[in-house]
């Protein structure tokens, strides 16, 4: 064999070996990633921030749980005598100010003013068993909110401002008679039910 074909044979050799080594380097990669989604989706590896990615991520469509009517005979509540935190569910810098100014100008008395996580609604009004009459009152100055039962006796009340949030509905078209008793949407659930449960319900519509 001549020079010249020998190291042929020998660039030839180191090439197939460099293949090899390469070939092996990603196929255990590719390995190693595939036995790292396995354990993610099994729950057998937590990641960091993944379970608040997941949290945070707008749903589509929310479920339909009972949710409390107003107690039997309860009157709309003063808007003076509502205390209402305004949290932004958006990216839109200034919403929960401005939402929590429009309140205020209609009466409502303002607590905090915050951003919270993600929501892909109109608002959702979330309340303890002693806000629920707070809460429908909140409710009938808004088009497609939702009611969030808490498994708590606070009666200030929460609104989230979603991303489907244009503006309040208009004044002259709230439908609340301060010596009417609040009309129990169909399918709520009797208020004393709701009041004797310590579980959190999920979000569900409601107006």
């Amino acid at each position: 064999m001549s020079e010249i074909d020998r190291n042929r044979q020998l660039r030839r050799r180191h090439m197939h070996e460099r293949q090899a080594v390469i070939f092996g380097v990603l196929l255990a990669g590719l390995a190693l990633v595939g036995l790292g989604a396995a354990a993610v989706y099994t729950g057998n590896l937590d990641l960091p921030g993944l379970d608040r990615a997941i949290a945070q991520a707008p749903s589509a469509t929310e479920a339909a749980v009972a949710y409390p009517c107003p107690p039997v005979g309860a009157l709309p509540v003063a808007a003076a005598s509502v205390v209402v935190n305004v949290n932004n569910a958006t990216n839109r810098s200034g919403l929960a100010a401005a939402t929590a100014a429009d309140l205020k100008a209609r009466g409502f008395t303002i607590g905090t003013v915050d951003t919270v996580d993600s929501y892909d609604g109109v608002a959702r009004i979330s309340f303890g068993k002693n806000g629920v009459a707070q809460a429908y009152t909140l409710l009938a100055h808004f088009d497609g909110a939702v009611l969030f039962p808490l498994a708590s006796e606070d009666a200030t009340v929460n609104v989230a401002i979603g991303a489907k949030f244009v503006q309040l509905k208009a004044v002259d078209q709230v439908q609340l008679d301060p010596a009417v008793p609040l009309v129990a949407p169909a399918g709520c659930i009797p208020y004393e039910q709701f009041a004797s449960t310590a579980q959190t319900p999920a979000p569900t519509p409601a107006g």
